[in-house]
């Protein structure tokens, strides 16, 4: 065996690694999980706006509630005065009872417009109950989701660990020299700095040799470096 074996099962492990690596970023769940707290937002923003429509029309009932006990206890008082027998000029019993039924012909139009401010927030009562469905079944695909997100995470996580403790193993049986060359060409070429070669084809880039090539590879020492000539990885051949 060479002394590119060992190399070779030194870069298996690190593209296990790199592969669990990108899993673990690119994991389905997490865009999924980006995508239902988007649409908790815009139901978020929905509700506010809904409230605001609910606060204006609510203020509103409570400024003619308000104006109806007023002028209500107006109307009481004036009827009280009207039957008290204090008042015994004609004239001025006229005037309260005027006084009296302009006051109940003002809460009685005042009463219709409380009628339809009501009717008004009953659609968005609906609406505002149809959000809070819809945040509540929300917030519970959110949690679905974000445990199922922790379960593949430690699933990969444990994967990995035990991707890295072989690693280390196996990083125990390459010479040190070999590392630095192995280092500089995994950050050049993607990850993958050693490959085999097979036949007359390097299975890091699954090109073939020249043939010419092929013969000046086997001529050499199966410890002789040998780069490809297409990606310029390491080869390691039998």
């Amino acid at each position: 065996m060479s002394r590119w074996e060992s190399l070779l099962v030194v870069q298996d492990h690190d593209t296990r690694a790199d592969q669990l690596a990108h899993r673990l970023a690119t994991l389905p769940v997490r865009s999924q999980l980006t995508g239902v707290a988007d649409q908790i937002a815009d139901v978020d923003r929905r509700l506010a706006a809904v409230d605001d429509r609910k606060g204006e029309l609510s203020r509103s009932q409570q400024r003619l509630e308000d104006e109806i006990a007023s002028l209500s206890e107006r109307a009481d008082q004036a009827e009280k005065q009207l039957y008290s027998g204090s008042v015994s000029n004609p004239r001025e019993l006229q005037a309260l009872q005027d006084d009296v039924a302009s006051i109940r012909r003002r809460i009685s139009q005042i009463e219709d417009d409380e009628l339809e401010i009501m009717e008004l927030t009953e659609p968005v009562d609906a609406e505002r109950a149809t959000l809070v469905a819809e945040r509540d079944r929300l917030d519970a695909e959110q949690q679905r989701l974000s445990e199922q997100l922790a379960a593949d995470e430690a699933d990969i996580a444990a994967e990995l660990a035990t991707v890295r403790s072989e690693r280390d193993a196996a990083a125990s049986e390459v010479p040190d020299d070999l590392w630095p060359e192995y280092d500089a060409l995994r950050s050049q070429l993607g990850g993958v700095a050693v490959a085999r070669l097979v036949g007359t084809t390097c299975q890091g880039c699954h090109l073939s040799l020249s043939a010419v090539e092929v013969d000046r590879i086997r001529k050499l020492s199966p410890d002789e470096p040998v780069h490809c000539e297409e990606c310029g990885r390491l080869l390691v051949r039998d």
